[in-house]
């Protein structure tokens, strides 16, 4: 094969991922917009109209729905528990799409330190439910990518469609 045939297949392989992802977010329902979260930069939340199990359950149904690879699910609150440490429910979601997010290490392989994509789900003091992510375009600037602009588009807009789907009615 020739070297410009060995890397027209990645990029082809690419090019078919935000197709088939731009695909999914065009049939996603609307709902409120991630917001900042307080204390955390680079944190982007949404409330959930759900219970906790419920958030968790939709989150993860939703990646594998997408055909995104589901990687891990931890119970944070569950572990505090085990070490005699008492904490608000938080559960941690493992997920992601390889030749997605293997660009982004091509770019730098330091941001494999928030790849695969993480969505944490927490219950609030008051008992209100969030799922929060880590913003995009934070990463982007934190390892300095400054290629990679459609894939970080399309990332971003996958996970906001993946958060909306677990925290809509």
């Amino acid at each position: 094969m020739s070297r410009t045939n060995r890397r027209i297949g990645p990029l082809m392989a690419g090019c078919f991922l935000v197709i088939s992802q731009l695909a999914l977010l065009a049939h996603s329902p609307a709902s409120a917009q991630p917001v900042a979260a307080a204390h955390a930069e680079g944190v982007l939340r949404l409330k959930s109209h759900n219970s906790f199990d419920e958030t968790v359950a939709r989150l993860r149904a939703d990646v594998e729905a997408k055909g995104i690879r589901f990687f891990d699910q931890i119970d944070q609150s569950g572990l505090g528990a085990q070490a005699d440490l008492k904490t608000a429910r938080s559960t941690l979601v493992i997920f992601g799409n390889p030749p997605l997010g293997v660009q982004f290490l091509q770019s730098n392989r330091y941001a494999g330190l928030d790849w695969p994509v993480r969505m944490l789900v927490v219950e609030e003091s008051d008992g209100s439910v969030w799922v929060a992510w880590n913003d995009f375009g934070y990463i982007r600037q934190r390892f300095h990518i400054k290629d990679r602009d459609t894939q970080f588009t399309m990332a971003g807009n996958v996970a906001e469609s993946i958060a909306t789907a677990a925290t809509a009615q």
